[in-house]
């Protein structure tokens, strides 16, 4: 398990005048200010027990979580074998097969990125919903952002989803049906009856064979019908945001930089779950939010935390840096695609 310094920070220039350290400083002071007031620091309540999660936001923006250990997960692409390893690791999932929630009263923090490229994307979803409510009921918590992959698919892009994940959301569709369409019980359900409906897909694949075009389109059109912005799933992705705050930690996918908070944290997480919220009685058209999921400097695209260069001479990052964890990017030492944990 790697533990990440919490203090570091990357070798920028500073800033080249004393107004730009002051709008600097009051965008940093936005970060770190927190909703919540207490009246005693103490983290733990008069009978002993740690005090409750309280979140702000919807979806989730701002949680205290005093005294609490906080596990953060990167990308898991689809891969349930190495979802389950991680969080088996982070001393939060049992290992006997049963996902069971053995955390207490730990926060889990997925930072995105669990759909494409593997082929078991809902049974995560489903794992990591499962995971929550146990958790609330030992006084822990599990979060989730959303990454690049995960507003990629709401907008239709379905460019790096595997064949198997495709196989997925037609299986998924059938189990609703089983389930006379309750989307609560087919959903936080499905990570335990997955490989069944997995395995008896793959004994009549050769049923499939001469099929396989007219299979994917099938597929696709299971997809579009749970993604699409108004779609089922993208409803359940419309629940987490783009950045979450935990105590002074940051979280997202891609990157924060400055003009995220200038723009406002609450406000970028509502407007991207409107937009997959799809069509309401209050916007019949919500647009995809370009700040938070467009552009190589939106927070679920941002790749600045892992290059040193002249690009980086616009942005203020040293004291954001400090205390944000992403994923999205392997090659900078100060955003991991694997697991880090730490105490609030």
């Amino acid at each position: 398990m790697a533990t990440l310094s919490l203090t570091c920070s990357l070798p920028l220039q500073p800033p080249s005048s004393s107004q730009s350290q002051s709008q600097s400083r009051k965008l940093i002071d936005s970060i770190v200010s927190t909703p919540f007031q207490y009246s005693s620091s103490s983290t733990t309540s008069s009978n002993g027990s740690l005090k409750p999660i309280v979140v702000d936001g919807d979806p989730p923006t701002f949680v205290s979580a005093p005294g609490r250990r906080i596990v953060a997960v990167g990308d898991l692409h689809g891969d349930l074998d190495k979802a389950r390893c991680a969080l088996e690791t982070a001393g939060v999932l049992s290992s006997d097969g049963q996902s069971l929630w053995i955390g207490g009263e730990t926060v889990l923090v997925q930072l995105g990125d669990i759909l494409d490229r593997g082929e078991d994307e809902l049974a995560i979803l489903s794992l990591l919903k499962s995971l929550d409510i146990q958790a609330k009921a030992h006084g822990g918590a599990v979060f989730q952002v959303n990454g690049n992959h995960e507003t990629m698919n709401v907008e239709g892009d379905y460019r790096y989803v595997d064949n198997g994940a495709l196989d997925e959301c037609i299986d998924f569709l059938e189990y609703l049906d089983k389930c006379e369409r309750n989307w609560e019980e087919a959903f936080v359900s499905w990570c335990a009856v997955s490989a069944r409906w997995k395995q008896d897909r793959k004994v009549s694949q050769n049923y499939w064979a001469q099929w396989n075009l007219v299979k994917r389109q099938k597929g696709v059109i299971a997809r579009s019908i749970l993604m699409r912005p108004g779609g089922p799933l993208a409803c359940e992705l419309a629940r987490h945001g783009v950045v979450l705050k935990v105590d002074d930690w940051l979280f997202c996918h891609g990157g924060l930089l400055p003009h995220h908070v200038a723009y406002g944290l609450e406000r970028l997480n509502r407007e991207v779950s409107r937009w997959m919220k799809g069509p309401s009685e209050e916007d019949d058209s919500p647009q995809i939010p370009f700040i938070a999921t467009r552009g190589y400097d939106s927070i679920v695209w941002n790749r600045l935390y892992s290059r040193d260069g002249p690009e980086l001479e616009n942005y203020q990052l040293e004291q954001v840096i400090c205390s944000s964890f992403c994923a999205h990017t392997t090659s900078c030492p100060l955003i991991s695609c694997g697991l880090i944990s730490f105490s609030s």
